[in-house]
């Protein structure tokens, strides 16, 4: 995890995208860069304990708007809500607890994005690939048994 850049950074981040800042706009960011891979509900916390009431749907705006604008970037893996990280622009790929659905960034397999070549790009040109890896972080791991570890999507 990387620190969470200081406002006078995150105010140039939203005018070199074009956008007006606003005091959302740097809380949702701010709380972005400083819990990679949140979802909606803990970014909400965490702007609320910065600015006090914020409706569900200004978070949700400034987060499409960022997500956009490339400031954000949204994941979502299968059967997971939709989760926010700040590391964007290098096309590294995620790693995913099948039990407790802790999220963790793998950087890129083999040289420059998109780092992976499809067997047959039926006539596309690749700029992006997206992996996720799945299985028992460390901690599960060592706390179940593999025989009662769930094969299906996480609790996330």
């Amino acid at each position: 995890m990387w620190p969470v850049p200081p406002t006078s950074e995150l105010m140039s981040m939203l005018r070199g995208a074009a956008l007006r800042v606003t005091r959302p706009r740097l809380a949702v960011l701010a709380a972005v860069h400083d819990a990679p891979h949140a979802d909606t509900d803990a970014i909400i916390r965490a702007v609320r304990t910065q600015l006090g009431e914020v409706s569900h749907q200004a978070v949700y705006d400034v987060l499409r708007v960022l997500t956009t604008t490339g400031l954000v970037r949204r994941i979502q893996p299968q059967g997971a809500t939709a989760r926010y990280e700040s590391r964007v622009g290098d096309n590294h790929h995620h790693i995913v607890c099948r039990s407790c659905g802790t999220i963790a960034d793998v950087d890129c397999a083999v040289g420059e994005a998109p780092c992976l070549t499809a067997s047959d790009d039926h006539g596309f040109t690749i700029d992006e690939a997206e992996v996720v890896f799945w299985g028992l972080c460390p901690d599960c791991s060592t706390a179940a048994p593999t025989s009662e570890v769930r094969k299906e999507s996480p609790r996330v």
